[in-house]
């Protein structure tokens, strides 16, 4: 009798999920993937049977079009850390195959010779002042040698070590000891299980260290949509800042961007190009919730519900 009062239960709560939207497809996910762990299972008569490129698709799909309550409780042979791996290698996968080049092409050449590279850490040291750009100018007006200025910063990365002078902090180290001043603004992104890209906004005061808020966009970000989530993170905020760090993302270089800083009167700053140090704060809180929250978390789902749960961890956070 008991039996039967589950079995009922069950296909209450069952017929209840089908009336739900993506209800079907959830519970057609979730049968898939137990009965493909299930047959994971009786392949092989070892402890771990070893999974095919084939088992790793089929429950990374499975994982992200099921809903997230359901995931963890559908683990059965395969632990919710190992899908949260299948998923981030379907991520990767999916950038790999947008962004890399479709053919392979021979290797070029191995870098600047020696003695160029003593040239260019040469001139340097000699002319601390002189920014990668007018390093590669010099040395094709002086040897007649054509560089790229990204050459020569890869160089100076590599085999200059600046020295500390005694000319006292930076403009912007000043700014930001100076309350209430300035702020730091950054973009991240993050996905969902479906492979839903989610931009995420932080602004951060630099003087107290205090995080004024986060914004999430699904999909893509332009002009309006990153004035719109600048704008919901001061909306709570007493005043605003006289100025506001940016880095050279051209997600910052939007006319509609600066106008909307003109309109609220406040100056952009941007940081030194290629160099994080520059931005270090806000580089280590985007660093901490990637590590403590987003990486842990496997309920992120797509639509709606990705954007909700994303908010939901970076209120956490902001109260912890």
């Amino acid at each position: 009798m008991r039996d039967l009062a589950i079995l009922a239960i069950h296909l209450i709560a069952t017929i209840a999920r089908l009336l739900l939207p993506g209800g079907a497809r959830s519970i057609v996910s979730e049968s898939l993937l137990l009965k493909h762990q299930l047959l994971i299972l009786n392949r092989s008569g070892a402890r771990a049977p070893n999974l095919r490129p084939i088992d790793r698709i089929i429950a990374s799909l499975c994982a992200g079009l099921m809903r997230p309550s359901r995931l963890l409780r559908s683990a059965i042979v395969l632990k919710p850390s190992t899908l949260m791996a299948f998923h981030r290698a379907l991520v990767n996968r999916k950038y790999r195959l947008l962004f890399a080049p479709r053919r392979r092409r021979k290797p070029g050449p191995k870098g600047p010779s020696s003695e160029l590279i003593a040239a260019i850490v040469e001139m340097k040291r000699r002319n601390p002042c002189f920014g990668c750009r007018r390093i590669a100018q010099q040395i094709a007006f002086v040897f007649g040698v054509e560089i790229d200025k990204d050459v020569v910063r890869r160089v100076l990365a590599k085999h200059s070590r600046p020295t500390r002078g005694s000319n006292g902090p930076s403009w912007l180290t000043l700014l930001g000891h100076t309350k209430d001043s300035l702020w730091s603004v950054d973009l991240f992104r993050c996905e969902s299980l479906s492979v839903k890209t989610h931009w995420v906004m932080v602004v951060m005061d630099q003087f107290t260290r205090r995080i004024v808020g986060f914004a999430v966009q699904p999909g893509v970000v332009d002009g309006p949509a990153l004035c719109r989530m600048f704008n919901q993170v001061i909306a709570g905020a007493p005043t605003l800042p006289q100025c506001l760090s940016s880095d050279h993302d051209p997600l910052f270089q939007f006319h509609r961007w600066r106008a909307n800083l003109r309109k609220l009167e406040v100056s952009e700053i941007k940081t030194v190009p290629h160099v994080p140090l520059s931005h270090p704060f806000v580089e280590r809180v985007i660093g901490t919730v990637r590590r403590e929250l987003l990486d842990r978390e496997p309920e992120i789902s797509n639509g709606s519900c990705g954007t909700s749960v994303i908010t939901t961890i970076t209120a956490g956070f902001m109260r912890h």
